[in-house]
């Protein structure tokens, strides 16, 4: 995709509730584009999707698409149901963190968001008042 049109979040809001979810929806679609543990037909989706070349409600509504979906939602139920106690207690507690580390950065991809730009035009940028001669 490196060539390609990637697509925005504007481009998910027929699908999307507000904006902050269509972020979060391309971010996982990319996740899932680029992670090669995902592979197959749930990759190549994100991969279409992200490039624009089928819209992620048209994605939803291909049955190869979600049957990919539910097969990979079925295998982390299996190994959820196959876990100790303790396999468990330590996923838990790995998720924790990592839910905390991701509420972490979309705070502060909101914040660069709906931040003013800084980039203004000002006059001179030497210090100190004097001129160049000194």
């Amino acid at each position: 995709m490196s060539n390609e049109r990637e697509i925005q979040d504007e481009d998910l809001m027929d699908v999307a509730h507000d904006p902050e979810q269509a972020a979060r929806l391309r971010k996982a679609l990319k996740v899932l584009a680029s992670n090669p543990n995902v592979g197959g037909k749930l990759q190549e989706m994100a991969k279409e999707v992200l490039s624009g070349r089928i819209g992620m409600k048209d994605a939803i509504e291909t049955p190869g698409y979600m049957d990919a979906l539910g097969d990979r939602l079925d295998t982390i139920r299996r190994a959820a149901e196959n876990q100790t106690p303790e396999e468990r207690e330590e996923a838990r507690a790995k998720f924790a963190a990592w839910q905390r580390e991701q509420e972490a950065k979309e705070a502060e991809e909101r914040a660069e968001r709906d931040a003013p730009s800084l980039n203004l035009v000002t006059g001179s940028s030497r210090r100190g008042g004097r001129g160049h001669r000194g």
